[in-house]
C-alpha cells in the first residue's frame, strides 16, 4: 500500500512504496510527501507546512501538527529547530484550540445576540480537523463538544447536582466526536466543505435519534433566532440551517488556508464560493418569511402564574401553582371587564399548570372551571393526568366555559430520565435523585390540534419543540398557531429557558405560525410568524400576555417537504464516505499484495 493511504487510514507510514514515490514525484512541488489526496493538486498542505519546503505531512504523525497561524506553524515554515518546547506547543495546540472553538459555539447562543461567532467557531474547529487521520478527529470533535456542550447544558445541574449533566454531556459530546471522525474522513477529498458540513448534519440526526429518543438540544439552527441565515429554515427546516451555518464556517476555513498558499484562481473562487453560497441562499429565501394575517386575526392570551420556588420540588406545592395560575386569569378577567386589555378569544396555560388531576381531584376541577367561566373563553390547561393504572400522562386539556373539558393531548416526546427514568436501577448507582421520578409518563400517539373560538391552536409541549417532527406534524395537522405551554422552573433562573425561546422563534419562521410560550416561571412570549417576539413575561413574575395574532395556514417549504433535506443531506455524507472509501480500494489494489493493511 502507498504511504499515501497509510496516512489517510491513520497509520504510521512505512518505508516508502513505489507508488508512493510516483505519486509523491507527480503532485508534490520540491519532493513533499503528503497525505491521500494531496498530491493531486499540489496545493492541499496541512496547516504549518508551507509548500515546496521538503517537509514530510503525515496525519498520523506521533506529533499533532501545529495549527495554522499558531507560532509554533510559524516556526515550522520558516524551517526553525524543533525545541522541546516548541514539540509542546504543536502537540497541545490542537486540543487546546478544539476546546475554544466550542466555547466559541457556546458564546453564539442565547442569551448573547452573538450568532455570527458560530461560523468562526466551526471555521476553528476545520483548523483543528485538517490534515488529522479518524482517530484525531473523534479526539479533537469530543473535547469540541466538551467545551461546547459543557457550559451550553450546565442548567441540568440545577437542583440534582453535576452528574446528570456531565454525564449528559459526555454523551453528546461522544457523537460530536464522531462527528469530528466523519469530517477528519472526509477532509482530504475536493470541496471538503461541502462535505463537512454534510457530515455535521449527519451528526446532528443522529444526536436527534438516539440513545434514548434522542436529544436534539444543542442544533447549530437553533442559535441563529437573530441570524441572517434565519429565512433558510422556511426553505429546509433547522437541517438546511444548520447545514448553512457549518458550510459558512468550514468554507471560510477553506479560504483562508487557500489563499494562505497562494492557489491557482479557480481553487479560490471555488472556496470562496462556499462561504458565499448560504450568504446568498439565506438571503434569496426573504420572501418566504411573513406574517401576513391569511386567516384573519386572533386575539391570545397567555398565563405565566408563576411558582412558589424554583427548582425540583416546586411542585411539592402543587396547589399553590394551580391556584396562581387561576388567579392571574381571573385578575385578567377583571382587566377585561375594566377595559385595561382587550377580550381574548382564547387562553392558554403553561405545561404542569395543574400538576393536580382534574378529573380525579374534584377541588382541582372546580378552581379551573371557575378560572375558565371569569374569562368566558377557551383555556387550554396544562395538567397531569393520573390513570389507575399504566403510566401518568403530561396532558394539555381543553377547557371551554360552558361545556368543561371537552378535548385532550398527551405529550408525545417524553423527556428520558426527567419524565421517565431508563434504566433505573443502574442510574441509582450515580445519584439518588432518580427516585423522584416515581412513576414514569407514557407518550401520546397523535398530534394534538384545538378548536379554541374558531382558531386551530396547535400544542406542542415544552421539550418537544426540540423535534423536527413533532412541530411539523402539529402544523400538518390543521394548526394555524403553534403553543409550546413550557415549565421551566425546574431548572431556575438558568439560560434553559433563552435556549428554549430560540428554539421556538426557529419554528415560528420554519412554518410561518404565530407562537405562544406560556411558561409557568418565565420567559413567557408571543412570537410572530417571522420570529419577531412581540411581547414577553419576565422570569418569577406573575403575569398575562394578551395580542393579536395573525392566522396563517399556508405551507413553507419546510412544511411540505419534512425531512426531505435532511435526507438529501444525508446522502451527501455518505456519498463522502463512499468516495473516501473507493479511493482506499483502489490505492490498496495499485500497492499490491504486501503491504501493510490501514487500522
Amino acid at each position: 500500500m502507498s504511504s499515501s493511504v497509510t496516512r489517510a487510514a491513520g497509520n504510521e507510514p512505512p518505508q516508502p512504496s513505489a507508488a508512493a514515490s510516483t505519486e509523491a514525484a507527480n503532485g508534490t512541488a520540491n519532493g513533499a510527501v503528503t497525505s491521500e489526496g494531496t498530491a493531486a493538486t499540489g496545493t492541499d498542505h496541512a496547516p504549518g507546512n508551507a509548500p515546496g519546503t521538503g517537509a514530510v505531512t503525515s496525519a498520523g504523525s506521533g506529533a499533532a501538527a501545529p495549527a495554522a497561524g499558531t507560532p509554533a506553524a510559524a516556526g515550522a515554515a520558516a524551517g526553525a529547530p524543533a525545541t522541546p518546547l516548541r514539540r509542546g506547543v504543536a502537540r497541545f495546540a490542537r486540543p487546546v484550540l478544539a476546546v475554544l472553538a466550542g466555547a466559541l459555539l457556546y458564546a453564539s447562543f442565547p442569551p448573547r445576540p452573538l450568532w455570527w461567532l458560530a461560523p468562526f467557531a466551526l471555521a476553528l474547529l476545520a483548523g483543528c480537523l485538517h490534515g488529522r487521520r479518524a482517530r484525531a478527529g473523534f479526539g479533537l470533535g469530543f473535547l469540541f463538544g466538551l467545551g461546547y456542550l459543557l457550559p451550553l447544558l450546565v442548567w441540568t445541574s440545577e437542583g440534582v447536582g453535576p452528574v446528570p449533566w456531565l454525564a449528559l454531556a459526555t454523551l453528546e459530546a461522544l457523537l460530536i466526536g464522531l462527528t469530528g471522525l466523519g469530517i477528519a474522513l472526509v477532509g482530504r477529498l475536493p470541496a471538503r466543505p461541502l462535505w463537512a458540513a454534510a457530515v455535521w448534519v449527519a451528526g446532528e440526526a443522529l444526536r436527534a435519534r438516539a440513545p434514548f429518543g434522542g436529544f436534539p438540544w444543542g442544533k447549530l439552527a437553533f442559535g441563529q433566532a437573530d441570524g441572517l441565515f434565519l429565512p433558510l429554515a422556511a426553505l429546509g427546516g433547522t437541517p438546511l440551517l444548520s447545514f448553512a451555518v457549518a458550510l459558512c464556517g468550514f468554507g471560510l476555513y477553506e479560504a483562508l488556508r487557500v489563499a494562505r498558499a497562494h492557489p491557482r484562481r479557480t481553487a479560490a473562487a471555488l472556496a470562496a464560493l462556499t462561504v458565499a453560497a448560504p450568504i446568498g441562499a439565506a438571503l434569496a429565501a426573504r420572501p418566504l418569511v411573513s406574517d401576513a394575517a391569511e386567516d384573519g386575526t386572533a386575539v391570545a392570551a397567555v398565563i405565566q402564574g408563576n411558582v412558589p420556588r424554583a427548582g425540583f420540588d416546586f411542585n411539592a406545592q402543587r396547589r399553590a401553582v394551580l391556584d396562581n395560575h387561576a388567579k392571574r386569569t381571573v385578575q385578567l378577567a377583571e382587566d377585561v371587564k375594566a377595559g385595561r386589555v382587550p377580550k381574548p378569544d382564547f387562553v392558554v396555560w403553561p405545561e404542569n399548570s395543574s400538576d393536580i388531576d382534574p378529573f380525579t381531584q374534584p377541588d382541582a376541577y372546580d378552581v379551573i372551571d371557575k378560572a375558565v367561566k371569569a374569562i368566558g373563553v377557551p383555556v387550554a390547561i396544562g395538567s397531569v393526568l393520573v390513570p389507575e393504572s399504566g403510566p401518568l400522562r403530561n396532558t394539555m386539556i381543553l377547557w371551554d366555559p360552558v361545556k368543561g373539558p371537552t378535548d385532550t393531548y398527551d405529550k408525545r416526546k417524553i423527556q428520558p430520565f426527567g419524565e421517565r427514568m431508563p434504566m433505573r436501577s443502574f442510574v441509582r448507582i450515580f445519584s439518588a435523585d432518580v427516585d423522584r421520578v416515581r412513576r414514569d409518563f407514557g407518550p401520546g400517539k397523535e398530534p394534538g390540534v384545538f378548536d379554541m373560538a374558531g382558531s386551530g391552536v396547535g400544542m406542542v409541549t415544552c421539550y418537544e419543540a426540540a423535534f423536527d417532527d413533532a412541530v411539523r406534524s402539529t402544523v400538518r395537522a390543521g394548526a394555524q398557531v403553534i403553543a409550546v405551554p413550557s415549565n421551566n422552573a425546574t431548572f431556575g433562573r438558568s439560560q434553559m429557558t433563552y435556549q428554549q425561546l430560540a428554539m421556538d422563534r426557529i419554528r415560528a419562521v420554519e412554518h410561518s405560525r404565530s407562537v405562544l410560550v406560556p411558561v409557568t416561571s418565565g420567559v413567557s412570549a408571543v412570537i410572530r410568524p417571522d420570529g419577531t417576539i412581540v411581547q414577553q413575561t419576565r422570569m418569577f413574575t406573575a403575569d398575562a400576555l394578551v395580542a393579536e395574532i395573525p392566522l396563517r395556514s399556508a405551507e413553507t417549504p419546510a412544511t411540505r417537504f419534512g425531512p426531505l433535506p435532511e435526507y438529501v443531506l444525508l446522502a451527501i455524507a455518505a456519498g463522502g464516505f463512499g468516495w473516501v472509501l473507493s479511493r482506499r480500494i483502489r490505492a490498496r489494489r495499485a500497492a499490491g499484495p504486501g503491504t501493510p493493511a490501514a487500522s
